[in-house]
């Protein structure tokens, strides 16, 4: 194992520590972020391919023989059968499984957007296979083509199972936080077919009343003299999507009197997709808006975009605050976990010390989602690649499946949304990756230090990565040191120099530990824990030098 001296200007976030104000006083609270939704851990479903717990709901007639809807298989060349129509999962199969859920250690599920969607299949634009945005013949199933924003699509509920049933059941029995996607940027599908279908273009307010229409035009054919035309640009922008017009402040009304509709049922933090489309000041008037109802929830985003300065500038709060998605570390873990490189490849992404964000410890982690490839990795790499998810920097996420590696490296069209199914369900409870992942992820949701700590990096190099988590504040006191090995062979680690003067046990067995020898098995984690003051080491010698360093957001 090969140790690198770290310099504590390369370890310190501007939002890790509190200082007092005489510059001679010690440093007495270091953290990564005082966040609550930081404690979390986000299980995220594709509602629709998960579990269906209510066949009453599937509507398997919906659309008619021209456009139905449900169970339409599709098979690109090259690319495993997929389905582009629903499939039949509901909430009840969520709330079905949230024991499931809860086992895995997850403290919060996403699912995604719960909004009423068009019923039948889209007739325009291109097929799935011939380009980008190609939604021909594709349902809305996901959700993500809102047509009414204050009704609940059909598929989803049951009797007795609404919305607020659903969000209320969790947090009661399950403990299970409910995470909504919010989607502002575009409604449903809006031109470019034959003839025009019911609802696509279309959006209606909380009576039921139209008060917007694409008609099947053309965006630059929009006239804004027609009061149903002005909610949308008249330019493109994702594929045929209607793009709302953020320069009418009627668009923003309408979606913050909608998700303040679902903020009072039961939400507990907001998911919000392609923030990126729309500007920052739409997101921070929003932001305000659900705020002033909800002071401080905690919003996340996805901008898809693999560089950190692009991402970063939601986070700020002239933005609105907003966390997002880390799709830069995305892309560094699936190097690290599916193609073999080394742990070193994880640290820039991280960005410590970079005050690029407003808190880098607050963002959300993850190695793939329902956008992209599912991670192309054997067992080992998805428990490896968990082991670094749950005790790294940032809250975790991971996307249905992920514990039994369900159709890994399938893409969007080639099976990467695919139906889980009770019968996957009951099988993962015994997979080898679900099994590291609920250790693991219950260590986490055990430890202070692992969810809002400072992050000290020791070394991330090559099979191994050694680093400490440390809170301080308000009185409590807790270090985790962790050491991952992504080997086939299992290492001892000589942590010696790292283990200060404290009472030291293991955060699986619960055992004291502070001899200095460490056995890490193979694909392995080991976490020690310290409920004490963080002290004085070979790599840290001066403590009291850490003052000058420690800066608020």
């Amino acid at each position: 194992m090969i140790r690198t001296c770290l310099l504590l200007t390369a370890s310190l976030y501007a939002a890790a520590c509190s200082v007092a104000n005489d510059a001679a006083s010690p440093v007495t609270e270091f953290y990564g972020t005082l966040e609550p939704f930081a404690s979390e851990s986000v299980y995220f479903i594709v509602t629709d391919r998960f579990v269906d717990g209510d066949a009453a709901n599937n509507y398997p007639r919906q659309g008619g023989a021209a456009n139905g809807s449900f169970d339409i298989p599709i098979q690109l060349e090259s690319s495993a059968p997929a389905n582009i129509g629903y499939q039949g999962g509901d909430f009840k199969g969520v709330l079905d499984n949230a024991d499931y859920i809860a086992d895995m250690g997850f403290t919060s599920v996403w699912l995604t957007p719960v909004v009423d969607n068009p019923d039948e299949a889209f007739t325009g634009g291109i097929r799935p296979g011939e380009g980008f945005g190609a939604d021909k013949g594709k349902t809305g199933y996901h959700g993500y083509w809102g047509v009414d924003f204050f009704k609940v699509d059909e598929h989803l509920e049951s009797p007795g199972l609404s919305f607020s049933d659903l969000t209320r059941t969790l947090a009661d029995e399950y403990g299970i936080k409910f995470v909504l996607d919010v989607v502002c940027n575009h409604g449903s599908p809006s031109y470019s077919m034959p003839q025009d279908q019911a609802k696509y273009g279309e959006l209606y307010d909380a009576a039921g009343v139209l008060v917007a229409d694409h008609q099947n035009l053309p965006p630059e054919e929009l006239d804004y003299n027609n009061p149903l035309h002005r909610f949308y640009h008249r330019e493109p922008d994702l594929a045929q999507l209607s793009n709302m017009n953020d320069e009418n402040p009627e668009v923003l009304e309408y979606f913050a009197d909608a998700y303040l509709f679902w903020l009072k049922q039961g939400v507990a933090a907001f998911r919000i997709d392609t923030i990126k489309h729309m500007p920052n000041a739409y997101w921070q008037e929003f932001s305000s808006r659900m705020r002033a109802e909800r002071p401080g929830l905690f919003m996340f985003a996805e901008s898809y975009s693999f560089e950190a300065d692009e991402i970063a500038q939601h986070t700020w709060p002239e933005n609105g605050a907003i966390s997002v998605l880390d799709f830069p570390g995305q892309k560094a873990m699936g190097e690290v976990f599916a193609a073999g490189v080394g742990f070193e490849a994880l640290d820039a992404y991280l960005n410590l010390e970079s005050q690029l964000y407003q808190n880098p410890y607050e963002l959300m982690t993850f190695y793939d989602n329902h956008d992209m490839p599912r991670i192309s990795a054997d067992d080992n790499g998805f428990i490896d690649a968990h082991n670094w998810l749950f005790t790294s920097r940032g809250i975790p996420v991971v996307y249905y499946g992920s514990e039994i590696g369900f159709r890994r490296g399938a893409p969007e069209h080639g099976g990467n949304r695919d139906y889980f199914g009770q019968e996957n369900v009951a099988l993962a409870r015994m997979h080898p990756i679900r099994i590291a992942l609920s250790n693991i992820a219950r260590m986490r949701r055990g430890s202070v230090a692992l969810q809002r700590g400072l992050q000290l990096n020791l070394e991330l190099s090559g099979e191994s990565a050694a680093f400490f988590r440390v809170f301080q504040h308000d009185g409590v006191n807790q270090t985790a040191l962790v050491l991952l090995n992504k080997a086939d062979a299992g290492m001892t680690v000589d942590a010696g120099a790292w283990l200060f003067e404290a009472e030291w046990f293991d955060a699986a067995s619960g055992e004291r530990s502070d001899v200095p020898l460490l056995f890490v098995p193979a694909h392995g984690v080991r976490v020690l824990l310290a409920n004490a003051a963080f002290g004085n080491t070979v790599y840290f010698e001066d403590l009291s030098s850490l003052q000058k360093l420690a800066k608020r957001p």
